[in-house]
């Protein structure tokens, strides 16, 4: 998986890239493609985990929840907010992705897994807060590059997070000391909610 990564990752960037040099006012392109960089790069860098979750479905949701990505439009879309706005939106969910990864540490991967179980930093609001960075991040693209395709690529996309997140639970409840985290965080992704 790590090695279809790489080319994957770079022909995005190159597609990104130049849409950037054709409109250097679309920030949000460059937020996104930082976003999916840090996400693809510290993944290659992960621990081994204990468990890994290998069903085939569990793959194949992992492979198009993480390479989603590659599917949006990214000639330029119908703002709905001014682009500074959404790029905001967007920072917002890359801090609340960089402070997720960095209480994980080297415990980050893409495949379901048991690497460890983290209760501290972002831990300790929401079990998730790493999709909570990815959603944020999302709906400030969205928000900036609206169009059909886009909007059905990020409903596609939270159907199968959803489906990750569930998957990962259910794996993970196999340890006690998640079970025992889940009694204290109560929710998986938006307090209150989820």
């Amino acid at each position: 998986m790590r090695v279809v990564t790489v080319p994957l990752l770079c022909l995005f960037l190159v597609v990104t890239i130049h849409q950037y040099i054709k409109d250097p006012s679309r920030i949000t392109l460059l937020i996104f493609a930082f976003a999916e960089v840090l996400t693809v790069v510290l993944a290659a860098f992960s621990r081994v985990p204990r468990e890994r979750d290998w069903n085939p479905l569990s793959v194949v949701v992992t492979v198009l929840a993480t390479f989603y990505f590659l599917a949006f439009q990214i000639t330029p879309g119908t703002r709905l907010v001014p682009e500074a706005m959404a790029a905001t939106i967007q920072v917002i969910g890359v801090v609340v992705q960089i402070y997720s990864k960095w209480s994980l540490r080297r415990a980050f991967g893409l495949l379901p897994a048991n690497r460890g179980i983290i209760v501290t930093g972002s831990y300790r609001f929401v079990r998730h807060p790493m999709y909570l960075g990815y959603l944020v991040t999302d709906i400030g693209f969205l928000a900036a590059n609206f169009g059909t395709r886009n909007l059905v690529v990020v409903l596609v996309q939270w159907t199968l997070q959803v489906q990750r997140i569930v998957r990962e639970e259910r794996l993970l409840s196999n340890d006690i000391a998640y079970r025992e985290y889940k009694r204290h965080v109560r929710y998986r992704l938006l307090y209150g909610v989820f």
